[in-house]
């Protein structure tokens, strides 16, 4: 507001020293009018009036001058402050625009409510919010994704988030890299949360005959070696005992 009220000052100032400057132009025309005119009577002076007419062209003279440059302060201090307010944040703004979207009007982030609703804890609340985000944009996994997230970590509720992100995969006919993605979280649920590991075998050999000979497929293979690998210990520790057992057993 002060800024304003400063900007409204400064114009009425501008205003009154263009119209001292002009009164003072005008009037130093006149006097040069006047001393033209003895000149060409060109009989003398005989009332003295040349040198109080000089006298007063000098004065109005440096007066001019020294409104000249007072408006020219005032209204360096008027484009100044509108250049500052008004004119470099526009041309900021086009600039942002032109380097990081071409110009486009930035769309809203379909899922800065759901985010939000995250961070205040009302879990409920986002996960409706990221359905309609996933409703508006349903090429993009990441709402399904964040739904699961919540419903496992926030609610605790796996089943759920399994049943997320089925719903997810048949809810259209989603690109090699997403279908696979959500297939591996499933299986990662099934592993991780719910020690269902058969569950994830099975899910992963999905992923391998689904998309053989791609990176996704290869991936499924190496998560069901490692798996392998590490069930091996519990399987010779079981076969040891069945062998201790047989061995302590009482011959007849």
């Amino acid at each position: 507001m002060l800024k304003w009220i400063v900007c409204a000052v400064l114009v009425l100032s501008v205003g009154g020293s263009w119209l001292a400057y002009s009164s003072k132009s005008s009037d130093l025309d006149a006097i040069k009018n006047k001393i033209a005119a003895i000149h060409e009577v060109g009989d003398g002076d005989p009332d003295e009036l040349l040198p109080k007419l000089k006298s007063d062209l000098s004065s109005l003279d440096a007066e001019r001058t020294f409104t000249g440059i007072l408006l020219t302060f005032l209204s360096a201090g008027v484009i100044g402050i509108f250049g500052v307010s008004y004119l470099i944040p526009l041309m900021a703004e086009k600039f942002s625009h032109s380097v990081y979207d071409s110009g486009e009007v930035s769309e809203k982030d379909v899922m800065h409510d759901a985010r939000s609703l995250v961070a205040q804890g009302n879990y409920e609340g986002a996960i409706e919010a990221y359905k309609v985000a996933a409703a508006a944009e349903p090429l993009n996994r990441l709402p399904w994704v964040e739904i699961a997230k919540i419903q496992k970590d926030n609610l605790h509720d796996s089943n759920a988030a399994v049943a997320t992100i089925r719903r997810a995969l048949e809810s259209q006919e989603w690109e090699v890299r997403d279908a696979a993605y959500f297939l591996f979280r499933l299986a990662e649920l099934f592993d991780e949360v719910q020690n269902d590991r058969a569950s994830a075998i099975e899910i992963m050999n999905q992923v391998i005959r689904d998309f053989p000979e791609t990176r996704h497929s290869a991936n499924a293979s190496h998560k069901l070696h490692e798996w392998t690998i590490a069930g091996e210990p519990d399987k010779r520790a079981l076969e040891e005992a069945e062998f201790i057992a047989k061995m302590n057993q009482p011959k007849s």
